[in-house]
C-alpha cells in the first residue's frame, strides 16, 4: 500500500466547456472503512459523458459534485481491508468511489468483479453501467424486432457499440454514426454494423442515411442530439421508437440551442420518443448482467477500452470524452495488479 492518498477534487464550475482549472489533485492519509464498509485500492475508475452534467449547479437526474469535494464514478479495485462478512481482502469489486489511489465502497453497494468472464475493466463498460443502459435501452424502450432498420448515434462510445451488436442479435439491421474512419471500419469489421457513417466526412446526414438505411429507420437510439437527430428524425418510419439516452453534442452548451422543430415529424409515423435512465432498471441489473455476461463470455458481445495510464491523467481522459478520443470504454488505468 502507499503510505498517502492521491485524490482529484473538483475545483471549479466550468462555463461552456470545462478544462484543467476545474480540477485539483490532493494528497492526504489513506481512507479507514467503518462497519460494513471496504478499503479499496482502486484499479481502474470510470469516466462518463453524464459527468458533465454533475459540474452544473443544477437539478438533475445526478446530484452535483460539490466544489472542493472528490470526483465521483465508478470504479474497479482490489479489497485491501474488509470490514464487511460479504468481502475479504484480495476480492476484487466494482462500485460508485472517488478518483484517488483509494477509496472506501459500502460494501451492500458493490458487485464482485470475476476476472475470468472479461477483463475488469470491462466491468466499467460492457459488463457495467454503459452496458446495462444499451441493454435496457434498446430491449425495453427500443422494442427491436427482426427486420427492423435501427440507427445508433454515438455508436463507437460505450453505450453505442453495445447497443448496435445487441440489436444485430436480434436480426436487425444496424446503422452506426461515429467520428473517424477507424472507428467506421470498427464498427462494420468488428461489430458487424450493417453500415456506418463518419459524421464529420459527409455534409448531408439526409443524403447519407438514404444510402446506409434505403427503408428508413425502426428505432433511433440517440446518444448524441444535434444536427445527426435532427436528419434521421427525417427518416422514421411507421410506429418507429426514439430511445433518448444522451445529448453530448449539447453538454457544454450554455444556452438552449435552437434547431428544427422536430415535433411535427413524429406525427405522420406515430413515432414513440422516450427518454432513459438505467437507474429506473436497478431491481433489473442482475437479469442485465447474466445477459451481457454470457454474450461477453461466448464472444457474441465484443467490446473494446481506451485505457489512459495514471491517475494524474484522469481529467485528460474525461476532457477527451468531448474530443471522441476513445473508441469503447473510456477508463483510467490507477494502478496495476500485483
Amino acid at each position: 500500500m502507499r503510505n498517502s492518498n492521491r485524490e482529484w477534487v473538483f475545483a471549479e464550475r466550468p462555463d461552456g466547456e470545462p478544462d484543467m482549472d476545474s480540477f485539483e489533485l490532493r494528497e492526504g492519509d489513506v481512507p479507514s472503512p467503518k462497519h460494513g464498509e471496504l478499503l479499496v485500492r482502486v484499479r481502474y475508475l470510470s469516466v462518463d459523458p453524464y459527468m458533465r452534467g454533475r459540474m452544473r449547479d443544477a437539478e438533475s437526474y445526478a446530484e452535483p459534485w460539490t466544489v472542493g469535494e472528490p470526483m465521483e464514478g465508478a470504479v474497479v479495485g482490489e479489497v485491501v481491508e474488509s470490514e464487511s462478512d460479504a468481502f475479504d481482502a484480495g476480492d476484487l469489486v466494482t462500485g460508485n468511489g472517488t478518483w484517488a489511489d483509494y477509496t472506501v465502497l459500502d460494501a451492500g453497494e458493490v458487485a464482485p468483479v470475476d476476472p475470468s468472464i472479461a477483463d475488469p475493466e470491462a466491468y466499467l463498460g460492457v459488463l457495467g453501467m454503459p452496458g446495462r443502459t444499451a441493454y435496457f435501452g434498446l430491449l425495453d424502450v427500443g422494442e427491436p424486432k427482426p427486420g427492423d432498420t435501427v440507427v445508433v448515434s454515438g455508436a463507437a462510445g460505450a453505450v453505442g457499440s453495445v447497443v448496435g451488436q445487441i440489436a444485430k442479435l436480434n436480426g436487425c439491421r444496424v446503422v452506426g454514426f461515429a467520428g473517424t474512419d477507424e472507428k467506421v471500419a470498427w464498427l462494420t469489421d468488428d461489430l458487424g454494423f450493417d453500415a456506418a457513417i463518419n459524421y464529420k466526412d459527409v455534409d448531408d446526414y439526409r443524403s447519407a442515411l438514404d444510402d446506409a438505411a434505403p427503408s428508413g429507420v425502426d428505432v433511433y437510439f440517440d446518444n448524441v442530439g444535434g444536427p445527426i437527430t435532427d436528419a434521421v428524425f427525417t427518416k422514421l418510419n411507421l410506429d418507429a421508437r426514439v430511445a433518448v439516452c444522451g445529448q453530448i453534442a449539447h453538454y457544454n452548451d450554455e444556452g438552449v440551442p435552437t434547431g428544427p422543430r422536430k415535433l411535427p415529424q413524429l406525427i405522420a409515423p406515430r413515432a414513440k420518443v422516450q427518454g432513459l435512465l438505467v437507474g429506473d432498471y436497478a431491481t433489473r441489473f442482475g437479469e442485465a448482467s447474466e445477459q451481457l455476461g454470457e454474450w461477453v463470455a461466448t464472444g457474441e458481445l465484443v467490446h473494446r477500452e481506451t485505457v489512459v495510464d495514471g491517475l494524474e491523467d484522469a481529467p485528460d481522459a474525461f476532457l477527451g470524452l468531448f474530443s471522441g478520443n476513445n473508441i469503447g470504454k473510456q477508463v483510467v488505468a490507477v494502478a496495476d495488479a500485483e
